[in-house]
């Protein structure tokens, strides 16, 4: 039986950076050299302490802009890997729409996180951060 308790996501943030579209971005953060900053609202700023440069941050992206509709793809674009079933690809075209990203931090300053590895446009909304295991 499906919960029907809604759940509310607020953004944390958005990311800032030189990739205007989802055709500009790399296919997977390990694949990117981009970098960009993470801009985390004032309000959620007392939550990056700790954060250290050098250190290995999951972000969470939701994508914005991605279709919803879709279940299954093309993994990567090749259709001669045949239709999968997107919860086997790491498709941005999912029911919930949420990316995870493996950034490097390059630098922080007040509420700005200088990051490496972007693999999401510009003004796509940050959901959270996690250090890395």
């Amino acid at each position: 039986m499906a919960n029907d308790t809604p759940i509310n996501i607020t953004p944390i943030g958005l990311i800032h950076c030189q990739l205007q579209t989802a055709g500009d971005t790399p296919k997977n953060f390990t694949e990117s050299e981009q970098t960009g900053t993470l801009e985390v609202f004032p309000e959620y700023q007392e939550a990056m302490a700790g954060l250290k440069v050098g250190q290995t941050l999951v972000a969470l992206f939701w994508l914005h802009e991605a279709r919803r509709d879709l279940l299954k793809v093309y993994p990567r674009g090749d259709k001669s890997r045949g239709l999968q079933g997107i919860f086997s690809t790491r498709s941005p075209m999912r029911p919930n729409p949420i990316a995870i990203s493996e950034l490097k931090v390059l630098g922080i300053e007040g509420n700005m996180i200088e990051v490496f590895g972007v693999d999401v446009f510009d003004g796509t909304p940050l959901l959270d951060i996690k250090k890395k295991i």
